[in-house]
């Protein structure tokens, strides 16, 4: 899927993790903070950044510029999402399933701040691999970047969608 131009959407951004990563160098160590932030329009549009730097709100600045640059559209039925798929990248996977209207966000840590910032409010996922919130994060967003909408699969197949329903 093509990354859409940030400029377009009201983006809210959220921190999911910093990191306080050290190098060794001769002098001693040098500290540097890693950020992971989500950004997202509340109305199917979402993505994600990294953002190194010696000081935490500076890293958090980059995270932010870098997740404008990844941004990806959700398709949805309602509030929720169109089938249940299985994100996976490295040693994340992530189940997601959609959810009946008023059954809410049943989901953890990284995965909540994506959905959440996507729009979706029905959901029920489940992570099944890796709980590193980077990890976790590309899988949620690969799992999403896949999901079809019943017109794209009916037109795939060459049928109607009431014949891909019925």
């Amino acid at each position: 899927m093509a990354n859409l131009d940030a400029k377009h959407f009201e983006l809210e951004d959220r921190v999911v993790a910093i990191n306080r990563v050290s190098k060794v160098v001769k002098g001693g160590r040098r500290l540097r903070f890693a950020a992971v932030v989500v950004v997202g329009d509340k109305n199917g549009h979402v993505g994600f950044g990294t953002g190194k730097a010696q000081e935490v709100p500076e890293a958090i600045r980059k995270a932010i510029e870098n997740a404008k640059k990844n941004i990806i559209e959700v398709p949805m039925v309602g509030t929720t999402i169109p089938h249940e798929v299985i994100g996976q990248f490295s040693g994340g996977r992530i189940l997601m399933k959609p959810a009946l209207a008023g059954s809410g966000v049943a989901a953890g840590g990284p995965v909540r701040a994506v959905l959440e910032l996507a729009g979706i409010a029905d959901i029920t996922s489940k992570s099944l691999g890796s709980n590193t919130p980077i990890n976790v994060i590309r899988a949620t967003v690969e799992g999403l970047s896949r999901l079809k909408r019943a017109e794209e699969v009916a037109a795939l197949r060459g049928i109607s969608v009431d014949e891909l329903n019925g």
